[in-house]
């Protein structure tokens, strides 16, 4: 990403302050403050928090674990039904998930702190190293992984315990898909994401090849031919585009790749940013590229979404952290313009919307906003399987319960299959009930 001073640089900050800005947004619970918390909970029978948990983690069990001494047996709780129960401890959005479920949600408007107690109990079990499973008897089975996110890695762990050979092809440098690329610094500090990684392939018989993506050197037919199976979690691939005029001049960046830049580097003190950063879009991307955005050191930045807040994929929360942390958001506003100066962005003209039956509408009302650099966080939209026969819905794989493709011996799972939730627990559901089905599948 080039530097074009003045309006875009590094080094906005003292340098002290950019590892106190990107510090772990929620400090860990300490073994004291995990058996208070735990004694919050009510270990519903019917218990609502494990009805809302995508993975669905027997929470009552893993906090009563946790409650009479054993977070060893409570992280192999967690891990049964979710082996990446450490980065979803951090990153899942449990205040729309598990603890909006709790009963102490609804009866005090303070639920048991969920996501913290799983961090605790993981990060326990995975701190003493080794691996809490062992591999079952080899069966000579081979199985292609594509991608090695957490649907991949979720879905080559289960694979691997059932004793079945597993590679894993993935394009990037590094493992982990969005969890070490796409995800907010904060929320994932001290290299988490590779030691997780590292904690998963712990269990053996896992080989995974970096640099291999599909559509170069890579096709389904061959790994088909060369595989008992195949398992696709590929993700997506390229940014909606931003529909404005002029958004292709220099300044305007792609949010995710400049979140993955962010989350690479190594001094965040020559990452550049712009004095007045706006963002177009309304979900976690959008947040997280604004926050980080404020805490590298632009002095104004604003959220443009083009509904209100509750139509919002962020969540109430999300929402809060980027406001109090300086976030501007403007709701009802969709963008029409880049505006251009000596052939880079200068600001935004927006328009004002309204919904009119039902249906979103300009109001006519244009308004700018200044900016030196302008993100798009606007979703990203399609898949790439070039030459495959594999049935489409809505421009993302269709699969069945079990995460079947319409081809037979393909499964697939995560954000590039039609329906999810595009969460990281939603992703490792997919990853495991494939690995169960093709499981079944080679057994027969």
């Amino acid at each position: 990403m080039a530097d074009v001073k003045p309006g875009i640089s590094g080094g906005r900050l003292a340098h002290s302050d950019y590892a106190l800005n990107f510090a772990d947004i929620h400090p860990p619970l300490d073994a004291h403050e995990a058996l208070v918390e735990s004694d919050r909970c009510y270990f519903c029978h019917d218990a609502p928090c494990q009805v809302a948990c995508p993975t669905s983690i027997d929470i009552p069990m893993f906090i009563r674990q946790i409650q009479t001494g054993h977070a060893k047996s409570a992280a192999r709780t967690i891990f049964d039904q979710n082996i990446l129960g450490g980065m979803c401890a951090r990153v899942c959005p449990t205040e729309t998930l598990c603890e909006e479920a709790c009963v102490r949600e609804e009866a005090e408007g303070k639920p048991v702190k969920i996501g913290l107690l799983q961090r605790y109990a993981t990060d326990t079990l995975m701190a003493e190293g080794g691996h809490p499973y062992s591999r079952a008897k080899p069966t000579g089975k081979k199985v292609a992984v594509v991608g090695a996110g957490p649907a991949g890695l979720a879905c080559a762990h289960r694979l691997a315990m059932h004793g079945h050979e597993v590679t894993v092809f993935e394009a990037r440098e590094k493992s982990g898909g969005l969890n070490e690329y796409g995800i907010a610094a904060y929320k994932s500090t001290d290299d988490f994401a590779r030691k997780e990684v590292d904690f998963i392939l712990g269990i053996g018989g896992i080989t995974v090849q970096h640099g291999k993506a599909l559509g170069k050197g890579l096709s389904l037919d061959d790994l088909k031919k060369d595989h008992d199976a195949v398992f696709l979690g590929i993700g997506l691939q390229g940014v909606n585009a931003l529909g404005a005029a002029n958004d292709d001049v220099a300044g305007v960046e792609d949010a995710v790749d400049y979140i993955a830049e962010l989350r690479q580097a190594t001094d965040l003190s020559k990452l550049p940013v712009g004095r007045r950063v706006v963002v177009i879009g309304g979900g976690m991307t959008a947040i997280d590229v604004a926050v980080q955005s404020k805490l590298l050191g632009a002095e104004d930045v604003t959220i443009v979404y083009r509904r209100g807040p509750a139509q919002m994929k962020a969540s109430a929360y999300e929402q809060e952290v980027a406001q109090t942390r300086g976030v501007r958001i403007k709701h009802w506003a969709m963008p029409k313009a880049v505006i251009v100066k000596d052939g880079k962005a200068a600001g935004l003209a927006c328009e004002y919307t309204a919904e009119v039956n039902g249906r979103l509408t300009g109001t006519g009302e244009i308004f700018d906003l200044a900016a030196d650099m302008i993100f798009r966080a606007i979703g990203q939209s399609h898949i790439d399987v070039t030459g495959a026969a594999l049935a489409l819905e809505g421009g993302r794989i269709k699969v069945d319960d079990e995460r079947r493709t319409s081809v037979p011996g393909i499964w697939a799972g995560g954000d590039c299959v039609a329906g999810g939730l595009d969460l990281t627990v939603a992703s490792v559901d997919d990853g495991r009930r494939a690995a169960e089905s093709i499981n079944l599948f080679l057994k027969a």
